[in-house]
């Protein structure tokens, strides 16, 4: 059960990683409005959905 957690966090911190670089792409939406920022990743979240669905895949077909 303990190695199932520490995958799980490494999967985070990498995912985290990931979506520091890629946090900006063309397609996420930002408003300001005063000193309110309201801030919607539509892109990062389809690629993010994206390749959490082939990693699953490619995992389901080893298995």
């Amino acid at each position: 059960m303990g190695k199932i957690f520490i995958v799980i966090g490494v999967v985070f911190i990498v995912i985290g990683l990931i979506w520091n670089l890629f946090g900006r792409l063309p397609g996420d939406f930002t408003f300001k409005k005063g000193s309110v920022t309201v801030y919607f990743p539509i892109m990062t979240s389809i690629i993010a959905s994206i390749v959490l669905t082939l990693i699953f895949y490619i995992i389901g077909r080893i298995r």
